[in-house]
């Protein structure tokens, strides 16, 4: 392409003496029109700061377990006007050559409230031009009007027939962080191989196009249509398919406080509310409209438990509220906090959340199920770093429970296929604060999530149960499941590399630890090169995931360990659980053997101080 209003004699005069810098400089100053996000570029130049130039221009963004993510400001692997440009460019292309009728069931478009000064960037910013190059192409484009939960825009792409959707989000990554989330037509998040050639399709047109950067488009083009009223709508209306005591929920006097963490949940949390019978939750009013700093919270993580939750629970004190529900900035995750007897608050773990879920959605099912209803039909699913609390119920209640890779976007079309193939499924989930409660949406939904709970602390509350005394029903039925997931920073990614490496030959042999400190290993699983020594042909059931790393330890006293690399952020995390019997129900002595063995783990897989790793204990 031509160089547009570059100056090229400053372009000359700046060459960096490395052809492929110089090119990549190049094409940015000649491509990018926003002005705050050229001038970063400009200055770096200036300044001769190649390094930073090469780091920013020299690589791509790439596809996560939660689509692209990364910080927002100049460079071809930031998030930035450009690179969803090029990115939705790339996306138009694949499902051209994938859907003959593309322009006829058109797209969807969604958006969180983000956003960044400096780099004139905003989650709104980057939707509209997301819709630009699809419009600019004949495209019908569902935008919606205002922000959303990003459960919205799968469940939108089913309702409205869309061939896909993205979601403009970084959920609950720190405030310099968005992202680009892609929804396939099944409404379930873009797995392989589509990502791989959605990248290929990106790097065969990085140029703009006429009419990509017409944001305007969104308020003049006769093909984008709001799908906000239709969609929240009929969102409301599914969501009562999960609700199973409207009497008891419009009678109760039990309160609850909600916080949307500065994010999108507040408006679609009270809605859900009212869907259910209920009154409105108290919001936390410091934290109830978008503010893109979460100046409130140090990050805006949920599941970062009490630190970050001060504010709902000192409110919730105030107005004497039991429970209390926050969603994460974009609403797809649920943390929950409940008052106990003593006063303290306890704040529940992802995995503790499940067995309440797990127990709560099967006994309802099992209550209003039609008389020839097999068991066997029944699935619920979680990914293979979450608690296997739903596999001990299931082996005891006669359901199928099924484990999937880490990340939603698996558990999703896993899901749409059991659906298409006749199954029910109640319940899926992750770990990190991530529920799926029925099939209306395919991705986790922190919104739906919250409503549910709120319905269940009613119904205990009517048999004189708290949630967390429940939790302990459940444990002493199924057997109690222990669980522990923090992680430690590491940002040199050679460093990661090295020890994932070691671990797969260990103390010089060309194999696997068969013991870590005092404890013998069962079985080693890993995911990134497809080996499972518990298999008898040595290969794993789950799909190899080469991008990132995974190993999954099982030892001889029924604890499973999982070491993996995050999908979205520096991070190496450890999983650990132990999975007890329903006749071992001291739990004192479960949890100081869990603690032991997590200790063994870091210092002799992980080796934090050899490492320079930094410890996050949560």
């Amino acid at each position: 392409g031509d160089g547009g209003d570059v100056n090229s004699n400053m372009l000359v005069s700046c060459s960096t003496g490395d052809a492929q810098l110089d090119k990549a400089v190049w094409q940015w100053l000649s491509w990018d029109k926003n002005q705050k996000t050229k001038e970063q570029i400009e200055n770096l130049l200036q300044d001769g700061k190649h390094k930073e130039l090469r780091e920013r221009l020299c690589c791509r963004l790439s596809f996560g377990t939660a689509g692209l993510r990364s910080a927002m400001g100049a460079g071809f692997c930031y998030i930035n006007d450009l690179t969803v440009i090029q990115s939705t460019q790339g996306i138009y292309k694949y499902l051209e050559r994938n859907f003959s009728d593309f322009k006829q069931r058109g797209f969807v478009v969604g958006y969180d409230t983000r956003g960044q000064v400096t780099s004139n960037c905003s989650s709104k910013k980057l939707a509209k031009l997301t819709a630009a190059v699809l419009l600019a192409k004949d495209v019908p484009v569902y935008f919606f009007s205002t922000y959303v939960p990003t459960p919205f825009v799968p469940y939108a792409v089913q309702q409205l027939g869309a061939v896909a959707g993205v979601m403009i989000t970084a959920s609950h990554n720190r405030k310099e962080d968005n992202g680009y989330k892609v929804y396939w037509e099944n409404g379930a998040q873009i797995t392989s191989p589509h990502d791989k050639e959605i990248i290929k399709c990106i790097e065969e047109c990085v140029e703009p196009w006429n009419g990509s950067w017409n944001e305007n488009l969104v308020d003049t083009s006769p093909l984008r249509q709001d799908p906000l009223k239709k969609i929240c709508d009929c969102y409301m209306e599914d969501l009562k398919k999960i609700c199973y005591h409207r009497e008891l929920n419009v009678q109760s006097s039990l309160k609850f406080v909600h916080t949307s963490f500065h994010g999108v949940g507040h408006d679609y949390v009270q809605l859900a509310f009212k869907a259910f019978g209920f009154q409105p939750p108290i919001p936390v009013p410091e934290q109830k409209d978008p503010d893109p700093d979460f100046s409130t919270v140090k990050c805006p993580n949920p599941e970062e438990g009490e630190c970050v939750l001060e504010l709902s629970l000192r409110l919730a004190e105030k107005e004497n509220a039991k429970v209390v529900v926050a969603t994460d900035p974009d609403a797809d995750r649920l943390a929950v906090a409940e008052q106990q007897e003593n006063g303290c608050w306890k704040v529940f773990t992802g995995n503790e959340l499940a067995a309440l879920f797990g127990w709560w959605m099967f006994s309802r099912w099992k209550e209003n199920c039609s008389q020839d209803a097999d068991v066997k039909n029944v699935y619920m699913l979680a990914t293979t770093v979450s608690s296997k609390i739903l596999r001990a119920i299931a082996l005891k209640e006669g359901f199928h429970f099924e484990e999937t890779l880490p990340g939603f976007k698996w558990i999703g079309s896993r899901v749409k296929n059991l659906l298409d193939n006749g199954k029910e499924v109640l319940f899926a989930f992750e770990e990190s604060i991530g529920f799926m409660c029925g099939t209306s949406v395919l991705d986790k939904d922190g919104v739906s999530a919250a409503v549910v709970i709120a319905e269940m602390a009613t119904y205990l509350e009517s048999q004189n149960l708290t949630l967390a005394q429940k939790l302990i029903e459940i444990y002493e039925m199924y057997g109690y499941h222990i669980s522990k997931t923090s992680y430690f920073l590491c940002y040199d990614p050679p460093t990661i590399k090295r020890i994932f490496e070691r671990l797969r030959s260990f103390d010089g042999t060309r194999s696997y630890p068969q013991s870590c400190g005092t404890y013998n290993i069962l079985h080693v699983r890993d995911v990134t090169t497809g080996y499972d020594s518990s298999q008898l042909n040595k290969k794993s059931v789950l799909p190899v995931s080469k991008s990132s790393q995974m190993i999954t330890f099982t030892f001889q006293n029924g604890c499973v360990a999982t070491l993996r690399t995050s999908g979205t952020e520096p991070k190496i995390k450890y999983y650990a659980e132990m999975c007890a019997l329903p006749e071992q129900s001291d739990r004192n002595v479960l949890e100081e053997e869990l603690q032991k063995l997590i200790e063994a783990l870091i210092e002799n897989f992980l080796e934090p101080d050899k490492n320079g790793l930094t410890w996050r204990s949560a």
